[in-house]
């Protein structure tokens, strides 16, 4: 299916993207307007855009059914401050109750029961209840359309004790996050899920363009597999080889190839092209 977005309603297409463009991480925004009301609403439309300075950029689109602007956006206006709440599973249900349309001036703190906690840098309260708080001033709101880009820098930062190691740095195997999919769906980033993917070559890996046809174009190689032993810095040598020809007398095609699934599995993408190239 292909869509030409100039003959379509823009809240069709939304309805694919919202579902393809994710999982999106979760801005829950606490702000204030200049007479002290509260509001705290989330936004999926979200992430880290930089880091010196450490820059969020977040999207309270206006209300489809009226163009108007939300609350966030008007509280921006005002006081151009925000605290960035990052929300994991234990208070997803609170955190889409507060995305509820209450009436301006209702403080969502109270409907969705989270506590507030004070900052130290900015006016918005922090939600206690959330791991990571990022206290935020707003650098610049750009209007396209009906989104609003809210541009802004973290000036202090907090992280609960329970997602750090012995280092003081954060362990992602003890973070708990959840992330907005399209409709009613969620994801939930659980340690069953994650998975690691060593950092390119810094030395430059060999490529697809250098891999010799055999291997590039196999039907036993996944591309994700052909990606890892496309990122070793050179082939192995004729003595390298060498080390290995005893153990492959007796292989077959197939087997030869189960044995270098087997090593990129372990992490040996060298050591597999000992095998492949044999």
């Amino acid at each position: 299916m292909t869509i030409d977005l100039q003959n379509t309603d823009p809240r069709v297409f939304y309805s694919y993207a919202t579902s393809v463009i994710a999982p999106r991480p979760i801005a829950f925004a606490s702000t204030i307007d200049k007479a002290g009301n509260v509001n705290l609403s989330p936004f999926s439309f979200f992430n880290l855009m930089g880091i010196d300075p450490p820059i969020l950029v977040f999207s309270p689109n206006r209300r489809g059914r009226d163009s108007s602007q939300k609350n966030t956006t008007e509280n921006l206006h005002e006081v151009p401050e925000v605290v960035i709440n990052l929300v994991d599973y234990q208070m997803v249900e609170q955190m889409s109750l507060a995305s509820c349309e209450f009436p301006k001036g209702v403080n969502e703190f109270q409907k969705s029961g989270f506590t507030e906690e004070k900052s130290l840098k900015i006016r918005p309260p922090r939600v206690k209840e959330s791991p990571v708080q990022l206290e935020c001033k707003v650098l610049e709101i750009k209007e396209y359309g009906t989104a609003n880009l809210v541009i802004c820098e973290v000036v202090m930062a907090h992280f609960a004790e329970h997602l750090l190691n012995s280092e003081g740095k954060i362990d992602q195997r003890k973070t708990d996050w959840v992330a907005r999919m399209g409709g009613d769906w969620y994801a939930r980033i659980t340690t069953e899920v994650m998975f690691e993917v060593a950092k390119p070559n810094q030395k430059q890996g060999i490529g697809f363009d250098q891999m010799p046809d055999f291997v590039k174009y196999s039907e036993h190689l996944t591309g994700n597999e052909l990606g890892k032993l496309a990122n070793v810095e050179r082939l192995p040598t004729l003595e390298e080889m060498k080390e290995h020809l005893e153990e492959l007398i007796d292989f077959t095609e197939d087997t030869k190839f189960e044995l270098v699934k087997t090593l990129l599995a372990q992490g040996y993408p060298f050591k597999a092209w000992t095998v492949l190239l044999n």
